[in-house]
């Protein structure tokens, strides 16, 4: 894996057990109904997440968890991170506990990346607030707080975010929830979420802007753009895979801001004013 701050370059550096199986995942979503499914639709479907390959890595990092596997993780792709503003990163040890939080503008090497880069410097000490299929990567899920809005966990969600920030970890997250979408030609998260501001209120936790470069493919806006406005279901998602392969051996500028003090976000603006306002901090990073 290469690191690149402010223009110094570190350099860092056959499955037999099926972490991710689309047969098993059917069968235990549809019973018997599953085997109605079309050999070429499943075939399909192992390849636009690229079963073999992401399974392949999982098992030869299997003695990898939290950043070391992020780590790990980056060096597979072969992303070269340009990161800027390093000096604007609190000290870890200054005893206090910071929300950073970041564009997310691929759904999947952003995510990679950045706690890759909080980790080292945090000693692993964050936690991200994830949706809950990200549990299934067992390198990742000791740093993940899960979250699925949108199915059985949807009320226990306050909980989970509770937790996170009420825990001696720093909080790394992408307010968005969903990755970019490009609109009228520009690529730029959907509307954040305000729950960064009040939490971070809350726990007096100073907030970190921070922008990652970087974009996906023209077919995934196509896709996101009609999956958000015609069904019921984000079938984008299922890409996010096949598009970080895509994405390997790129290089992508990661800007970190001054952090903003917690008392900064008083009663002059409702907290989702404040989102945006940190939103068009970050994109005014770039």
């Amino acid at each position: 894996m290469h690191f690149q701050w402010d223009g110094e370059k570190l350099n860092m550096s056959q499955t037999t057990e099926k972490t991710i199986d689309i047969d098993r995942i059917l069968r235990d979503k549809m019973g018997a109904k599953s085997r109605f499914v079309p050999g070429f639709l499943v075939s399909l479907l192992k390849r636009i997440i690229h079963q073999d390959e992401v399974n392949d890595f999982l098992w030869e990092s299997r003695d990898k968890t939290g950043t070391a596997w992020l780590e790990e993780c980056v060096r597979y792709l072969d992303m070269t991170l340009v990161v800027r503003g390093r000096e604007n990163l609190p000290s870890p040890d200054d005893g206090r506990l910071y929300t950073f939080v970041s564009n997310h503008p691929l759904g999947g090497e952003d995510g990679v990346a950045l706690g890759a880069i909080i980790g080292r410097h945090y000693d692993s000490r964050f936690r991200y607030l994830v949706n809950d299929l990200l549990m299934n990567l067992p390198g990742l899920a000791p740093l993940c707080i899960p979250i699925n809005k949108t199915g059985s966990q949807a009320r226990s969600f306050p909980a989970m975010v509770e937790a996170g920030f009420s825990s001696n970890n720093h909080m790394l997250m992408f307010p968005a929830g969903l990755c970019s979408r490009r609109k009228h030609g520009v690529v730029r998260d959907l509307p954040w979420r305000k729950t960064f501001i009040s939490k971070s209120v809350e726990y007096q936790r100073d907030v970190v802007p921070i922008h990652f470069s970087g974009c996906n493919s023209g077919f995934f806006y196509r896709l996101a753009n009609f999956s958000d406005r015609f069904l019921p279901f984000n079938l984008a998602m299922m890409f996010l895979v096949d598009e970080m392969y895509k994405n390997v051996h790129k290089t992508f500028t990661v800007t970190i801001g001054k952090p903003i003090a917690w008392q900064t976000f008083d009663k002059t603006k409702t907290p989702m004013e404040w989102a945006d306002f940190v939103k068009n901090k970050v994109y005014s990073l770039a």
